[in-house]
């Protein structure tokens, strides 16, 4: 059994699924096993969309016990205007964070 689990890239559509309760994915079924626990998730999202129809997913995922994400930036506005991903250095330090419930700050850099 493990302590917390890192999903890292965690694409849009993985998001969705997590949002939805949709576990048809070795990911989202490990992600279900854990809230079923009540042990600490860690999202690294990575996606072109999180800006767009993606952002009402990862909205609610900010809002559902024992998620904590790895802080995000855009990485190419001028053509990739929805895009956010990770920043992946970060991963430790949110685990850190997240094993003691807490979200590391600032999310968005």
């Amino acid at each position: 059994m493990l302590d917390i689990l890192i999903v890292a890239p965690c694409t849009a559509n993985t998001a969705a699924k997590l949002a939805c309760g949709i576990t048809d994915t070795t990911a989202t079924m490990a992600v279900k096993s854990m809230l079923r626990r009540q042990k600490p998730i860690v999202l690294a999202i990575a996606t072109n969309d999180a800006l767009g129809v993606s952002a009402k997913n990862i909205g609610l995922l900010m809002n559902t016990r024992h998620y904590y994400f790895t802080p995000m930036h855009q990485d190419n506005p001028q053509e990739k205007p929805k895009s956010l991903v990770a920043d992946f250095k970060q991963l430790p330090e949110t685990v850190s964070f997240a094993k003691k419930g807490v979200q590391i700050q600032p999310m968005f850099i």
